[in-house]
């Protein structure tokens, strides 16, 4: 099955949260070829953005951002190209009605999703609740088995 995970599922692969467990499980099934990953380009950055503020926030150790983004990125999704998503991008920032500040960031994850016709694995709950009804294919890290 081929999957889109954005930032906040990788995270999860190395600052313990609730849902660890199954992102870390995610990440083995694509080691281990029984699923495909992908991501926009820009997953890099935005995993060691979050790396940093949880290490500046005490939630990982001091010194510890660098090891942990080199950890990510050894088994980093099949990165796509940002700019011919940015189109949909927008589309899809300018439909959200419900007064939720959708990121740019995760508008393009949203366009990857369904310009590739797969499920968008987020650790976010927050766009999770707020996108789902609209984009069916936004599944929550919590719902895998």
């Amino acid at each position: 099955m081929k999957y889109v995970v954005d930032a906040s599922t990788a995270f999860q692969w190395e600052v313990p949260e609730p849902d660890s467990l199954k992102a870390i499980q995610l990440r083995e099934d694509y080691r281990n070829g029984i699923h495909e990953l992908i991501s926009p380009d820009i997953f890099p950055a935005e995993v060691g953005n979050a790396l940093t503020v949880a290490e500046r926030k005490g939630r990982i150790v001091a010194g510890q951002f660098a090891v942990r983004l080199t950890a990510i990125l050894a088994f980093c999704p099949d990165l796509q190209a940002t700019r011919p998503l940015i189109p949909r991008a927008c589309y899809i920032i300018a439909s959200v009605t419900t007064g939720f500040r959708l990121s740019f960031y995760d508008a393009l994850y949203v366009a990857l999703a369904e310009r590739e016709g797969c499920d968008l694995i987020s650790g976010d709950g927050k766009l999770v609740r707020n996108l789902q009804t609209s984009y069916p294919f936004i599944k929550s890290l919590a719902s895998l088995p």
